[in-house]
């Protein structure tokens, strides 16, 4: 497996398994409905003093959970007397955080004394990002629009607080539904869909100001009185594709308007991301087929940890010691005790890995198992070794399933 994508699997599993000490964090608790090994995801809001969400307008707090029932990881969001349970994505980051945490990046937009010049304006080569990353990023969130509209709801989440990172690019919509659920009014007899059309009207103009935040890479951007400035970086900088698909988001227009209107804007830049995603999937293919033995491997080496030395069985103390127990346990050794001539540890994957495929196969090639005490040696063939392995693993599942 490729280095870079062994440490992002290693470095999402390690965040999948943290835990807390309880006695760092009493305020975090055990257990929330079905979930428990709660882990905070953001900073936890503080006691004494009240700190609204600037999306939802209320007091939030974010947790990796584990439930119970499927023991999969989740994430719960908070809404202080209120949990939504979402997919949990290891290692994910916000758009915020990664594209717009720089404090230098609103350089530009920034006031400046009375008649002092504006300076040249940021190129992409000077910290403004690839349009090919613009375009990418476009691409999956008018996808994630399209398919919540198309189902007749809105995102209304559409913000760079909201969207999440994993790996290079790929992004997904966070916190989806909260907004349905804190607005709902039960009281009033209007369908709770009426409004569903203008919601997704201001999908289209949150998307069109994420995407100027992009181009811009500054939030400063998108605020009302930086707009022309704005425009005219997005002008000089890239495609008129880019301006003209910003401007028909962000533009008021005299009738109602479809995320899928800005698919000719896209145009061939779809098929670019296609052939990448494909790419991608190719690479990852073939990163799997190299270590889809390891589980199978895995399982023969934790089926023979629960045969050899066990203690006891069904009250007999020699078991693991007799019969066919006794040519697994020197198998083991065959394995994995191996020496020099010198006494020394001799230590050889391949010999592990090629002794356990021909164990698994039950191939007729012989082997030779070696007494600790040397005084014997035992000819047998792996095709034995396999039909004593699986009997005896067999006779433990019918014991663990009180058939014995």
């Amino acid at each position: 497996m490729a280095d870079e994508l062994r440490q992002e699997l290693i470095n999402r599993h390690l965040i999948t398994m943290a835990q807390i000490d309880q006695a760092d964090m009493p305020a975090v608790p055990t257990e929330v409905d079905s979930y428990h090994s709660l882990f905070p995801l953001e900073p936890l809001p503080p006691p004494n003093r009240i700190q609204k969400s600037s999306n939802f307008g209320y007091i939030t707090s974010c947790y990796k959970a584990v439930n119970s029932k499927d023991d999969l990881p989740y994430c719960l969001r908070r809404i202080h007397a209120l949990v939504f349970a979402y997919d949990f994505h290891a290692g994910g980051e916000t758009m915020m955080s990664r594209h717009f945490n720089d404090p230098n990046a609103d350089a530009y937009f920034t006031k400046r004394k009375w008649g002092q010049h504006d300076g040249p304006l940021p190129r992409q080569h000077a910290g403004l990002l690839p349009e090919s990353l613009i375009w990418a990023y476009i691409v999956q969130l008018s996808s994630a629009l399209r398919t919540i509209h198309t189902a007749g709801l809105a995102c209304r989440v559409m913000d760079p607080t909201k969207i999440l990172i994993t790996g290079k690019t790929r992004l997904r919509v966070n916190c989806v539904g909260v907004f349905d659920v804190l607005t709902f009014d039960n009281s009033q007899n209007n369908n709770p869909l009426a409004l569903m059309a203008q919601y997704q009207q201001a999908d289209l103009i949150s998307l069109g100001k994420v995407v100027l935040a992009l181009a811009c890479n500054s939030l400063a951007g998108i605020q009302r009185e930086n707009l022309q400035k704005a425009m005219e970086l997005v002008t000089i900088n890239y495609s008129s594709d880019l301006k003209n698909l910003i401007l028909y988001l962000l533009t008021d227009q005299n009738r109602m308007r479809s995320v899928n209107d800005i698919m000719p804007m896209i145009g061939a830049r779809f098929y670019t991301q296609l052939d990448a995603a494909q790419m991608r999937n190719d690479v990852i293919e073939e990163d799997l087929a190299k270590e889809v033995q390891n589980g199978r491997l895995f399982r023969l080496l934790a089926k023979l940890g629960t045969i050899n030395e066990r203690p006891e069985f069904q009250k007999d103390p020699t078991w693991s010691e007799t019969g066919d127990r006794y040519l697994l346990k020197l198998f083991r050794d065959h394995l994995f005790h191996q020496v020099t001539e010198a006494g020394a540890p001799w230590i050889d994957l391949s010999h592990i890995i090629s002794c356990l495929n021909k164990l698994d196969a039950g191939v007729p090639e012989k082997i030779s198992l070696i007494s600790r005490d040397e005084k014997s040696v035992l000819v047998v063939t792996y095709s034995d070794l396999k039909r004593c392995f699986e009997n005896t693993f067999q006779e433990l599942i019918a014991a663990a399933n009180g058939q014995l």
